[in-house]
C-alpha cells in the first residue's frame, strides 16, 4: 500500500487509500479519479475498463451523472446479474453531485457490491462531495485513488510528453522532446495526439529531424494550427499560419496529413447525438477527440465537409508527387476548407 500523504495546507487529514499512477491504472471496489487534467483522467479510466474487460469480455458498462443522479441506480447498476458478470460503473461529474447522490455513495462504501468496480470522477473544481471524498480517502470500501494534476508547467509536459514515449518503448531524442512540447505548449491534447501519432507513423527511434518534419521549424505555427484555424473559417489567418510554417520549413505532406487527420475525425462524430463517453467508446477514440470534433463541426454541414475531404485527399496526391508545386495545393485546400467553398468561386 502506498504510504500516506502528508496533510495539506487546509488542515487535511491524511489519506490513508493507495495511490495509483494514472499510467498504470487497476480496479477496486472503488476508484476515485481526481483532479482536473482530463487527459490523464481519460486514459485512468479507460484503463481501468481495459483492465476489467481482459479478464472477461462479458463486463458490463454503465455510466452514471452524479449531478442528474436518480435515487437507487448505483445500486441497481451494482447489484449481481442473473449470469454474474462483472459490472463497472463510471459516475462523471462527482464535484457537482446531488445530495441523494452523496447519501447513497457513502452507504454503498460501507457494503460494496462484489465483482463490481465504481469509478468517481472528481475534477477538484469544488468542494462538493467532501463527506464522499473523505470517506473513500480514509479508506472506506476498499477503494484506490488516481490523481490526476494539472500539468501546465514546461517541465510538467516534458514529463507527461516523455512518459508517452516510454510506455509505448519508443525512444525519442532529448531535442525532439523539446521541440514536440514547444509546439504544442498550449494544449496538452494536442500534445497527446501528437506524441501517438509519432508512436504510430514512424519507425525507429525519434529525432529532431522527424518531429520538425511532421510539425514545423516554427514552434508557434504547426501543422495542427494550420488545420484549426481554417477549419475555424478564418481564412485570413490560415494563410498567414501556412506561408509561416512553410518559409519556416515545414514539411507540406505531415501538414495535409494533419488536416486528413482532424477532418477524418470530424466525419465521425458529424450528425451523432450519443454522449461523448459512449460515441468515443464506440469509435475506439478518446472522449476529448469527440468533445473537440463537435467544437470543430460548428459551421459545417455535410455538403460543405465531404468537399473539405475531396480537397485533402486531391492536395495528399499533390504534394507527394502529383503536382509540379505543391505550394499550391496547399494553399487551394487551405481555401476550400476555411470558405467552404469550391476554389475559384467567389
Amino acid at each position: 500500500m502506498a504510504a500516506s500523504r502528508p496533510p495539506s495546507r487546509g488542515g487535511a487529514k491524511p489519506t490513508k487509500v493507495p495511490q495509483v499512477s494514472w499510467r498504470e491504472p487497476r480496479p477496486a471496489p472503488l476508484v476515485l479519479v481526481s483532479g482536473p487534467e482530463e487527459v490523464c483522467a481519460e486514459r485512468a479510466i479507460a484503463g481501468v475498463r481495459d483492465y476489467l474487460r481482459a479478464e472477461d469480455p462479458a463486463l458490463e458498462v454503465s455510466d452514471v451523472r452524479a449531478d442528474d443522479y436518480a435515487p437507487g441506480t448505483l445500486l441497481s447498476l451494482t447489484s449481481p446479474s442473473l449470469f454474474g458478470e462483472p459490472r463497472l460503473v463510471r459516475v462523471s461529474g462527482v464535484e457537482k453531485c446531488s445530495d441523494a447522490f452523496i447519501q447513497e455513495a457513502v452507504s454503498y462504501l460501507d457494503n460494496p457490491q462484489e465483482g463490481a468496480t465504481v469509478i468517481l470522477r472528481h475534477t477538484g473544481a469544488s468542494v462538493r462531495g467532501k463527506k464522499l471524498l473523505d470517506a473513500v480517502r480514509a479508506g472506506t470500501g476498499g477503494g484506490i485513488e488516481i490523481a490526476c494534476p494539472a500539468i501546465k508547467r514546461d517541465g510538467d509536459r516534458v514529463d507527461f510528453a516523455a512518459g508517452e514515449f516510454r510506455t509505448a518503448k519508443k525512444r525519442i531524442a532529448p531535442a525532439a522532446l523539446r521541440a514536440l512540447v514547444s509546439a504544442f505548449a498550449d494544449d496538452l491534447t494536442e500534445l497527446a495526439a501528437a506524441c501517438q501519432q509519432l508512436i504510430g507513423d514512424v519507425e525507429g527511434d525519434i529525432s529532431e529531424e522527424v518531429v520538425t518534419k511532421y510539425y514545423g521549424g516554427r514552434v508557434e505555427v504547426s501543422a495542427f494550427v494550420v488545420a484549426d484555424t481554417a477549419i475555424a473559417g478564418r481564412y485570413g489567418e490560415a494563410l498567414v499560419a501556412l506561408r509561416h510554417a512553410l518559409s519556416s520549413g515545414a514539411d507540406p505532406v505531415p501538414m495535409v496529413a494533419a488536416f486528413a487527420m482532424k477532418l477524418r475525425t470530424m466525419a465521425r462524430v458529424a450528425g451523432n447525438r450519443e454522449p461523448s463517453r459512449q460515441l468515443a467508446q464506440r469509435l475506439g477514440m478518446k472522449d476529448w477527440q469527440v468533445d473537440r470534433a463537435r467544437r470543430d463541426l460548428a459551421g459545417w454541414n455535410e455538403r460543405s465537409l465531404g468537399m473539405a475531404i475531396q480537397a485533402t485527399a486531391r492536395a495528399d496526391g499533390e504534394v507527394k508527387g502529383a503536382a509540379r508545386d505543391p505550394i499550391f495545393a496547399l494553399e487551394r485546400m487551405v481555401t476550400v476548407i476555411a470558405t467552404r467553398r469550391p476554389f475559384g468561386e467567389e
